[in-house]
């Protein structure tokens, strides 16, 4: 069986010592090009890589960067951001740490034993809202916080305005034609508040400024929305709106085919419009507002990789864009007698 090849096994290869080896792998500026690139070239040779927690002791750092999410980690929110979080750590040759929390008893547990601390070297909170105490807890941990998906007021954080993007679709119906629009909000489980809530204010601010003869319908949905249900609502009430706005694509997918089921067809009777721009809405031709979540996922990361490295980053508080993109399940109302 082959010996693992150590530090002394580089150095002697190399023809310098074992400290040498050290700051050379560690990129320590107090070695030459020339040394670094033969001390490199013989850890090649002989598969040697430096541990996280030999490199740790040098530095005072681990090399890792923890996230805490809420949910599944295969939904299609918390699995993009994770693509780009770990692209932005790996070119940065750092590793990735994830918390998930599901329910209240996990949430309890996490914040009473905080197992990010000394574990990683900055920690990413994504998405759900935490509560005043739950930010204490995090602002007593010896390692920087940044918020992604969700502005803190003087933290570091990554997100888009939800209002604003929310806004801006209410408008894109109303520039279409609409005037009786209905927009289905999901219920969040119970104990946890997402950015998304927010899209609601956005949807009944814009209808409001709209003026008179304007008809805004809410209509809320569970965390697993029935299509049909909801569409049983429109159809019960005095008159069908000429436009659903969903608070995610989630939502709105599940409609298109429970309107169909109905005899209502997308868009010429009824349109439907989403947020969120996941892959399975260019698929199924939905308009929506997109929200660049592998961009944002990256952001969060490089923030944390320079909080953590003691430096001061350019912008501490990013607000990336979403954008409007009109697909084939939005048109001009039609015209009814």
């Amino acid at each position: 069986m082959s010996r693992t090849s150590s530090m002394e096994d580089v150095a002697a290869r190399a023809g310098v010592s074992v400290s040498t080896v050290s700051r050379a792998l560690r990129g320590s500026p107090l070695v030459s090009d020339q040394t670094r690139q033969r001390v490199q070239a013989a850890a090649a040779d002989l598969s040697f890589a430096v541990s996280r927690a030999a490199s740790s002791l040098a530095s005072g750092r681990v090399g890792r960067i923890a996230v805490l999410v809420g949910g599944a980690l295969g939904s299609w929110f918390n699995g993009t951001m994770l693509d780009g979080m770990y692209a932005g750590l790996r070119a940065a040759d750092q590793d990735l740490l994830v918390y998930r929390i599901t329910d209240l008893a996990e949430r309890a547990a996490f914040f009473e034993r905080l197992p990010a601390d000394r574990n990683a070297d900055a920690l990413i909170v994504a998405s759900f809202a935490l509560t005043a105490a739950e930010h204490e807890r995090l602002n007593a941990l010896s390692m920087p916080i940044v918020y992604l998906n969700q502005g803190r007021p003087g933290a570091p954080s990554v997100s888009i305005d939800d209002v604003a993007g929310a806004r801006a679709g209410t408008r894109y119906l109303l520039r279409l034609g609409h005037r009786r629009v209905a927009f289905v909000r999901g219920t969040p489980a119970r104990g946890f508040a997402w950015s998304a809530t927010e899209r609601v204010n956005g949807f009944n601010a814009e209808m409001a400024a709209a003026g008179t003869g304007c008809d805004a319908q809410v209509i809320p949905v569970d965390n697993d929305p029935d299509g049909d249900a909801v569409v049983g609502q429109l159809l019960s009430a005095p008159d069908l709106p000429t436009a659903i706005f969903a608070e995610s694509d989630g939502i709105a997918l599940t409609l298109l085919p429970a309107l169909r089921r109905v005899g209502l067809r997308v868009p010429e009777d009824i349109s439907v419009l989403g947020f969120d721009g996941q892959e399975m809405a260019a698929r199924f031709g939905l308009s929506t507002i997109a929200q660049p979540v592998a961009e944002m996922g990256a952001r969060a990361a490089d923030l944390a990789i320079t909080l953590a490295a003691g430096t001061a980053p350019e912008q501490a508080q990013i607000q990336v864009q979403t954008v409007l993109v009109p697909r084939l399940t939005t048109a001009p109302p039609p015209v009814r007698p």
